[in-house]
């Protein structure tokens, strides 16, 4: 029996799920799922590392890699063949739903920027 899938944290869904060509064909679209979402935005747009977006997501740094992996193949199929992307679906947790105690709560979303920093504030240390 397969090992059951760990639900990864997410901070919250995309506000425009839909990224494409003009000439929308919606028999032509790649379905990205929310991790995907989620990993992209951490590792590309926040400049995270691998490891700091598994911890951020409650995973291990080798399933971000496979998540990473694919959702950069799906960016580079949607550009290079002009195709759509919906972003939608995947087995995930809002950071938001969390119980207050959790080190997610909200740090991905920017509010404390980077781990370490985070850390620090959890533990009441103000020092960066």
């Amino acid at each position: 029996m397969p090992r059951p899938i760990k639900r990864r944290i997410i901070c919250s869904e995309p506000k425009i799920n839909i990224f494409g060509p003009p000439n929308y064909n919606r028999y032509q679209y790649i379905n990205m799922n929310l991790e995907e979402y989620e990993t992209i935005r951490l590792i590309d747009y926040k400049n995270l590392t691998q490891e700091e977006c598994a911890e951020l997501m409650g995973v291990a740094r080798t399933t971000i890699q496979k998540i990473y992996d694919d959702a950069r193949k799906k960016i580079a199929d949607a550009i290079v063949n002009g195709k759509t992307i919906k972003i939608e679906g995947g087995n995930y947790t809002l950071c938001s739903s969390l119980p207050m105690g959790r080190y997610c709560n909200k740090t991905n979303c920017g509010r404390f920027g980077r781990i370490r920093k985070h850390r620090n504030y959890l533990e009441g240390n103000n020092e960066i």
